[in-house]
């Protein structure tokens, strides 16, 4: 100690004096039992779980909106819903760039619904948003129910995750799940991670309401599919098919 007071009384009187110090701090580090503390680094971000389409009518329910077969990477409209604990999980995905939704309604109309979408912003990244239909528009809602919120933006597509509570208390901007409601289905282009209109003028709705007690794979061929589904269309064919085969007089 007193060599290290005599030394460093010395140092301050010559140019050195920085130098010394220096090494003072070398030695002492490189001869303690001192090991530092890590820099900070950002917590790393989960890859997005992709959605289990098999699950569907087993341990979920689901819609699919487009062509025949599809799934949640390939349909133009997709939704899941599943009960864990006094949550709801959703899933949702769509083929977008700019928002997908889910609403839920008394009726088959659009107007007074509680709504939740997913909004892909100018950052790259996809955030849950509450919004309440006032008529024909969606007017955004402060308070928020969901929560564990994930979402991505690949391949052209906005898909997401997040849970709401089953229950919550009265408020007229967001229902109880617990009882059964239609769900409005949509998505568009978002500006600046403001949503517009929807992409098609009438968005499907769910044939009839909805309850979370219930597990259904449903499926809703999209505009471009519906009419060789329909019923008529198919007896139409089936007869002109069975004309041309029989020949014409």
């Amino acid at each position: 100690l007193h060599l290290y007071l005599i030394l460093s009384f010395m140092a301050k009187e010559s140019d050195f004096y920085y130098c010394f110090l220096f090494l003072v701090f070398y030695f002492t580090m490189l001869y303690s039992d001192y090991t530092g503390y890590p820099f900070p680094t950002a917590p790393p971000v989960d890859p997005f779980a992709k959605i289990r389409v098999d699950d569907c009518g087993k341990t979920k329910g689901c819609f699919r909106y487009g062509k025949p077969g599809c799934n949640a990477e390939t349909c133009d409209y997709f939704l899941s819903y599943r009960r864990i604990g006094a949550d709801v999980e959703f899933e949702l995905s769509a083929d977008t760039d700019g928002w997908v939704a889910v609403g839920f309604s008394s009726d088959k109309k659009m107007g007074g619904d509680d709504v939740m979408a997913c909004v892909h912003d100018d950052n790259g990244r996809v955030r849950i948003q509450h919004f309440y239909n006032v008529g024909q528009w969606a007017k955004e809602i402060q308070r928020n129910p969901a929560r564990d919120e994930e979402g991505v933006f690949e391949n052209n597509r906005v898909t997401c995750r997040f849970k709401r509570p089953v229950y919550v208390p009265r408020e007229e901007t967001i229902v109880d799940l617990h009882l059964s409601w239609y769900y409005l289905f949509a998505w568009g282009p978002a500006i600046q991670g403001s949503i517009t209109r929807h992409d098609i003028d009438s968005p499907p709705v769910s044939e009839r309401v909805v309850s979370i007690y219930k597990y259904e794979d449903i499926f809703m061929p999209s505009a471009a599919y519906q009419t060789f589904s329909s019923p008529f269309c198919l007896l139409l064919i089936v007869a002109l098919t069975f004309y041309l085969l029989m020949g014409t007089p």
